[in-house]
């Protein structure tokens, strides 16, 4: 068969190919999401986007039905095999099996796929339109990524927890199930739109059943296609979504041949780095057995390459994984997305440079801040709404409460605390609102969680209208830091009450890093030797003077902006040191020389990966997440929880809390919770390793446990005093008069005013909150805290 006849001039967008008679024919682009079972279909997905084609791979699957035979999967195979090697190493291939497919496939095919019976070469031509004389019950699964199956014309495949399509031919009935969401009700809908105006011609009828007692008619029909339904629906049956726990579980393998035997070494696990990956070699990365990776070095041999999804198929039998696992082979140099975000760093440039086999040079060029609001593409490469120079307060967390920070302290922030700090902004004529939730690497767990419920009873002031945005000490946005323009101090201790930290020594040393207003940052580091370094520049704070030392490979801008940072920091004397100049006072007042790195720093590279969605959703207490690949706006959907991941950020979207209700609320919280512990996104840059996300995941979810047997006594030495101080009447329990809607001044002496539903008895305890003590505590502390709110206990 001639490829190129199926290839229409390499044009941007989907091309697929069926099965039919040994052969692969194009399937015409109105049947496009509909696929036989008992067919095997080659899918080739090239980018539309003239900037996402450049260095952008393109997708190239191979799906197989229930019911394919060996002589359809044959064919599919071969005709792969033979697009790969038209295509070249700038594809990525993936195989996958019905109802198995991965984000990506999925992705194409909006609203969803419809899985539909039989396959012979006659069946084909049900994928036309206008085809009324039709009986069929169609099985709606899925929350991003939509599928319908077509199943028994029975009662008995019906559950409370799915959505289920009667297709009449002219009539088109859609059950929604008593446990469904509104989200899923309004993608069923969807989907049975589409399938009305693509196999119907837009010419059918199309109702809808949520409740059957308000919908006799409909049911009328149903009853008459599928008798009268005995017993009680089916309960829903449980989904089997892989929680990111289990996919964190990444090993990565070196196979290779040793004689006639193909040994398979396990290599490495998280923390995974780019420079265990040699070009000449064959790697398979195992994400958890929830999907497999092989990886083919540039200088790998062909018989490798061929040999790639036969080897990844003995892997999966190897392993004991099921069959349909997915699959997919990357090349050096043009590996996906979700491959790369699997290891600790990933550089383009290295890529590039084993492939142009030279060095890369990079043009720096100083960007202008003032053209963020007339240049969109500066500001998405800055990662900022303006030039910081709007409204800015700050809230010191002091006692698990708020506590402004004076104007003139700002900027000024201790690594032992959290800081709330409102910026606000106008853009197109609005009032806009970013709400920073700065978190110091040795603030307390109590403290952590009073800086959510503090942001959230700011977002209640404000009506909702605060975008969040948590950031971590040392890994502060350009935004943040251009709200301080530069003069970020980051202090070693804790705050006093006035939000300025106290000085714990006369001796400080403060490292500057940074070239303008948006990346510069100042933090304290120890007071010796070995912590200087020849590419930055620190301040020496001693009794009498303040040393500013600059390294040898220092710029002029990096100069610049630590001479503003100087007058932050301190007002004694200043005098400036070149590195090898320093005064014997210099080394005395850092306790003596000692060995400190001396090499140039290389600018940090900007990675310049593309960004990905996912739609999150929170099961059983597990984080799930499905990625929607191709996205637009049009994604955002206001019923989902959409996180962004750009790599250097994660931003969660929440459009709308579905039916008002707590659970709802709660799910928002919990979500926001898992995301930001497991920390998807990692800066290349950062030094981040998997083993950390997966330990901060871990512990999110096992927190409730942990709790189930919490009671005041572990929430520190100050809750523990006030227990000890009234033990006698915590055991018969204080009034809840005395504990409900109470000010903490007009609290009983010795109460915590964080824990006060703890002083009710067990049965006022009961008949307020609903559950015992034990169950309360057991839950999560966002829904803790909820509760509290509602019932006056906050």
């Amino acid at each position: 068969m001639d490829i190129s006849k199926g290839l229409p001039a390499m044009q941007g967008g989907l091309h697929i190919w069926i099965t039919e008679n040994r052969k692969m024919v194009p399937v015409p682009e109105g049947a496009f999401g509909n696929f036989f079972e008992e067919h095997c279909y080659v899918i080739l997905h090239v980018p539309q986007s003239p900037k996402a084609t450049q260095g952008a791979s393109s997708d190239l699957h191979y799906w197989v039905g229930k019911q394919a035979g060996a002589e359809a999967q044959g064919a599919a195979e071969a005709f792969q095999q033979r697009l790969q090697d038209e295509l070249g190493d700038q594809t990525v291939l993936h195989r996958e099996a019905q109802a198995h497919e991965s984000d990506c496939f999925c992705s194409y095919f909006r609203p969803g796929i419809i899985y539909r019976k039989g396959g012979l070469a006659s069946d084909l031509k049900h994928v036309e339109t206008n085809l009324f004389n039709i009986q069929r019950l169609l099985h709606i699964k899925g929350r991003k990524h939509v599928s319908a199956t077509e199943v028994e014309l029975s009662w008995n495949s019906f559950n409370k927890g799915d959505i289920f399509l009667l297709d009449l031919g002219k009539m088109i009935i859609q059950w929604n199930g008593p446990k469904t969401s509104i989200s899923e009700k309004a993608r069923g809908l969807a989907l049975t739109y589409s399938l009305r105006d693509r196999e119907r011609g837009g010419r059918a009828q199309i109702g809808v059943v949520d409740d059957e007692a308000k919908a006799p008619d409909l049911m009328q029909i149903m009853e008459a296609v599928l008798g009268r339904r005995v017993g009680s629906l089916r309960a829903a049956t449980p989904s089997k979504d892989i929680n990111q726990l289990q996919k964190a579980n990444v090993r990565l393998y070196h196979v290779y041949e040793k004689g006639k035997d193909l040994v398979v070494l396990e290599l490495a696990i998280p923390p995974l780095t780019q420079d265990l990956l040699q070009e000449e070699d064959f790697y398979i990365l195992d994400q958890g057995g929830f999907k497999i990776f092989v990886w083919q070095g540039r200088m790998s041999s062909l018989q490798e390459r061929k040999a790639a999804f036969s080897r990844a198929v003995g892997f999966i039998q190897a392993k004991g994984y099921p069959t349909y696992t997915n699959v997919e082979v990357v090349n050096d140099g043009a590996e996906s997305a979700a491959f790369k975000q699997l290891f600790r760093t990933w550089s383009e440039k290295r890529s590039r440079n084993q492939k142009l086999g030279g060095r890369d040079k990079s043009i720096h060029v100083k960007l202008d801040v003032g053209k963020l609001h007339t240049q969109p593409e500066l500001a998405a490469q800055l990662r900022m709404v303006d030039d910081g120079s709007g409204k800015v307060e700050v809230w010191c967390i002091q006692d698990l409460h708020r506590q402004p920070v004076d104007p003139k302290h700002h900027g000024q922030l201790c690594a032992g605390n959290c800081y709330l700090v409102l910026y606000t902004y106008q853009r197109l004529g609005r009032v806009q609102y970013i709400l920073y939730l700065w978190q110091g690497h040795q603030a307390t767990a109590d403290e952590i969680e009073a800086l959510n419920g503090n942001a959230e009873e700011l977002d209640v002031m404000y009506g909702g209208a605060l975008v969040q945005e948590h950031v971590t000490m040392g890994s502060e946005p350009p935004h943040f830091l251009a709200i301080f323009q530069g003069q970020l101090v980051i202090f070693q201790e804790r705050a006093g009450h006035h939000g300025k930290g106290q000085s714990a020594s006369t001796t400080r040393l403060f490292q500057v890093q940074g070239t303008n207003s948006h990346n510069t940052r100042t933090m304290e580091v120890p007071a010796r030797a070995s912590s200087l370094n020849s590419s930055d520049i620190f301040l020496l704070v001693t009794a009498s003077v303040c040393y500013l030392w600059f390294g040898k490979g220092c710029n002029g801008d990096q100069r610049e902006m630590a001479r503003v940072v100087v007058t932050v920091i301190s007002r004694k004397n200043e005098e400036t040191v070149l590195e090898g100049q320093e005064p014997p006072h210099f080394w005395e007042a850092l306790g003596g020389r000692a060995p400190y790195p001396s090499n140039k720093r290389l600018p940090e590279e900007v990675p310049s990966f593309q960004p990905r969605l996912f739609e999150c959703s929170s099961q059983m207490g597990c984080l799930v997440l499905a990625e929607v690949v191709f996205f637009s706006q049009e994604d955002l959907d206001k019923y989902d929880i959409m996180l962004l991941d750009t790599w250097q950020e994660s931003h969660l979207s929440h459009e709308e809390v579905v039916d008002g209700s707590l659970a709802a609320a709660s799910t928002i919280s919990e979500i926001t919770a898992e995301v930001n512990n497991f920390r998807l996104s990692r800066w290349p840059g950062n030094g981040r390793a998997g083993a950390v996300a997966l330990q901060a995941l871990k512990g999110s979810q096992d927190s409730s446990e942990n709790k189930l047997m919490r009671s005041p006594k572990s929430g520190g030495s100050r809750t523990s005093s006030s227990i000890s101080s009234t033990s006698a009447t915590i055991n018969r329990g204080l009034r809840r008069e005395q504990l409900m809607h109470q000010a903490v001044e007009d609290l009983p002496e010795g109460v915590d005013p964080a824990r006060r539903e703890f002083y009710l008895s067990d049965s006022d305890f009961q008949d307020i909150f609903g559950k015992s003590k034990e169950e309360f505590y057991s839950m999560a502390t966002w829904r803790q805290r909820q509760e509290k709110k509602q019932l006056g206990f906050f």
